[in-house]
């Protein structure tokens, strides 16, 4: 097994590759993914190359809970070799638990986790995540019922996805009143193309010692390399389900970065991760794949290229 450097998320004392593997297109129809064998393939390349960090949601797959329970499954036998990070309350998913309470609540957080835990096919869960704010529930009540899993040893941290800058200060707040355990990660929306965290998320992310992790940091795969101006592999999710991504790009800047990344020797996708984890406070840059190959060039480019800081800078300024 290859070892791939690792980074503590946040103050949790979870250790994370510094590449992680997002869970979402497991059970996704249309994907190599959408079976449990090719679910399974991935999961076993992720094993292979030290990928520990593994990030689903209650909503994924096909039809809801489908991710989990494939991921489940493919741990069999290997549970503890990886860190599992799973969401719950998801402000547009129904789960069809705890009769209709608010999401960040205690009622719906203890018949949540359970059911993941069946699916998954573990005692517990390692990063446990709100997967959207939930505007109605105080959030003292969310945070009491997570430290009190965390007390009980069904899950070691939990996290937050999506909270704006106020809303971690103000549950960072809520957390120092009540004098127990805390969140210890972020997970938004973060990349090359959609930077709206740096001015200030990312600065309250670091404040207070959360653990960042972006999703879509490649943008939805537009950072791989495998896309032109002309040139759009059909077989990727772009152009199954977000063809709009590719017509609206930016391509006289994405041409000047080919330009920057062919000066330097370095391929697009190892440009662009050592770009997003030379930013302050980023612990892990998670990447979804559909098959071995996608993992295997995603934790090759985490090791091929560590730019300096004036490097960084004019990556930065390129997409300004």
């Amino acid at each position: 097994m290859i070892t791939l450097p690792h980074r503590e998320l946040g103050r949790s004392g979870l250790q994370v590759s510094v590449v992680g593997l997002g869970c979402n297109n497991f059970g996704r129809p249309g994907s190599r993914t959408a079976s449990q064998e090719g679910t399974t393939a991935v999961i076993d390349a992720a094993d292979d190359l030290g990928v520990t960090l593994l990030d689903t949601a209650d909503i994924y797959g096909g039809h809801p809970g489908q991710s989990e329970t494939y991921l489940g499954v493919a741990l069999a036998g290997r549970r503890d070799r990886f860190v599992l990070a799973t969401k719950f309350g998801h402000a547009q998913g129904d789960m069809g638990i705890a009769d209709g309470a608010t999401k960040g609540s205690r009622a719906y957080i203890r018949a949540a986790v359970a059911d993941s835990l069946r699916r998954l096919q573990t005692d517990h869960i390692d990063l446990y995540q709100l997967h959207t704010p939930d505007p109605v529930t105080p959030i003292e009540e969310t945070i009491g019922a997570l430290a009190e899993l965390v007390t009980e040893g069904t899950i070691r941290a939990f996290g937050h996805s999506n909270f704006t800058a106020e809303q971690v200060t103000e549950a960072e707040e809520a957390a120092v009143r009540l004098g127990g355990a805390r969140f210890e990660s972020a997970q938004n929306e973060f990349s090359l193309l959609v930077r709206d965290a740096e001015r200030e998320l990312l600065p309250s992310v670091r404040r207070y010692g959360l653990g960042f992790l972006p999703f879509f940091p490649l943008y939805n795969g537009l950072f791989t390399g495998k896309f032109t101006r002309t040139e759009r592999p059909s077989d990727t999710r772009i152009m199954r389900q977000r063809p709009h991504l590719a017509d609206t790009a930016p391509w006289d800047t994405i041409e000047r970065y080919e330009v920057f990344c062919a000066e330097h020797g370095v391929t697009m996708l190892s440009a662009t991760i050592g770009w997003l984890l030379a930013q302050p406070g980023l612990t892990s840059v998670i990447a979804g794949a559909t098959g071995p190959e996608q993992l295997r060039q995603n934790a090759a480019a985490s090791r091929e290229w560590t730019p300096t800081a004036d490097q960084v800078a004019t990556i930065s300024g390129i997409f300004a």
